[in-house]
């Protein structure tokens, strides 16, 4: 970790080779007015809207909707089965199977999907307004980044992982939330740095709003991500006879809570960031070329008690369809018989090639995290 002083309060940093834009909006988090005590930036850490990806803020009696982001909830969900041999047909199929059940990309399902969180939506007009269309979106992966892999253990156990959010649902709630939040800071004139860290205080109705949305949301994106868990499970439970386990962890990485940190009871917004209190289980996936961790937190008090959310980009999406090579990619992949859906330029954007070395990202954490199961892809869904 390093310390850098470019602002009103110290940046507190766990990777070597932050870039410059990022360091600017870490230096922008340190100015704000509001922002407690230092920030802290992950071994994963990348440009963002705002706020690095990667980042952590604690403020003082306010909440930034781009703190949290526009995927509000995104994050993991895992779970280990009893499955120890599977071959790559195996593989195939239970990858087919999936892609039957689980909508990808902008895709929805054509029904309601079913959860009982759904009755108790909280009276918020655009909770209300989405509460129709979210129905079908429950239990479906999205695009990006977003993924299904079946993985093997370290354990020797088969493992199934799923990265999802909240989907087109919470989008509609952080862009109605900062849109007010720039309005409110525009009139009244608030000194921030950057349009896109606006931010509501929690004494007013609109702070408390998104506060209870986001919330809710979060919820809803534990639910989407079980929901396509588990039917994944299921697919591959027709394939290969096993059952799963109780070592699920489902977690979020882009999120807003209220925490005690040096004494005082501030907002933490983990953007890109994962909770690693003492003891507390977490995910950090690598890409779909590298190892993922199962890791349990160090709760270290310098980094607001977080760690990586992954290995972090390191070349934009637009970048690596310019420079990275397609036929080194996919030789990356099936030389390790990965089953995997590269076949052309367009999905470079999520090659392996494109993402930090997870290696190196998991050595600049070791006072943060514990690693408990290193998880090697076998079949790679994106969305």
């Amino acid at each position: 970790m390093t310390v850098t002083t470019d602002g009103k309060i110290p940046i507190k940093i766990w990777c070597d080779d932050l870039e410059d834009g990022a360091l600017q909006q870490a230096i922008n988090l340190s100015n704000l007015p509001f922002a407690y005590k230092h920030i802290a930036i992950m071994a994963d850490a990348h440009r963002g809207y705002g706020m690095p990806i990667g980042g952590v803020l604690a403020t003082d009696g306010v909440v930034v909707p781009f703190g949290v982001g526009s995927d509000i909830g995104c994050g993991m969900i895992a779970t280990r089965t009893s499955i120890t041999e599977i071959d790559t047909d195996q593989i195939k199929q239970t990858m087919g199977k999936i892609r039957e059940v689980v909508p990808v990309g902008f895709n929805h399902h054509t029904y309601a999907q079913p959860w009982k969180g759904f009755g108790n939506a909280p009276d918020i007009k655009v909770v209300q307004d989405e509460w129709i269309s979210a129905r079908k979106q429950l239990g479906t992966l999205g695009g990006g980044n977003h993924f299904i892999e079946i993985q093997r253990g370290s354990d020797g156990f088969v493992w199934i992982m799923v990265h999802s959010g909240s989907r087109n649902f919470g989008y509609k709630i952080a862009k109605e939330y900062h849109d007010k939040a720039k309005k409110m800071c525009e009139r009244w004139y608030s000194d921030i740095p950057d349009a896109e860290l606006s931010f509501l205080p929690m004494d007013t109705p609109e702070g408390k709003e998104y506060f209870e949305a986001m919330t809710y949301a979060l919820q809803f994106s534990c639910a989407n991500r079980k929901l396509i868990l588990d039917r994944a499970v299921e697919c591959l439970a027709s394939v290969v006879e096993g059952t799963v386990t109780d070592s699920e962890v489902n977690i979020h990485h882009n999120y807003a809570a209220w925490e005690n940190h040096f004494g005082k009871n501030v907002i933490v917004h983990r953007k890109g960031a994962t909770l690693a209190r003492e003891g507390t289980h977490g995910i950090i996936p690598g890409s779909q070329g590298t190892k993922s961790y199962l890791v349990t937190g160090k709760g270290n008090p310098q980094s607001f008690n977080s760690c990586s959310h992954g290995a972090g980009r390191k070349m934009g999406r637009k970048q690596a369809k310019r420079e990275l090579n397609l036929e080194d990619e996919i030789r990356l992949l099936d030389d390790q018989g990965i089953v995997h859906g590269i076949r052309d330029v367009k999905d470079l954007d999520e090659a392996a090639g494109a993402y930090k070395d997870i290696d190196v990202v998991m050595a600049n954490q070791a006072d943060l995290v514990d690693i408990v199961t290193e998880l090697t892809p076998l079949g790679v869904i994106k969305g």
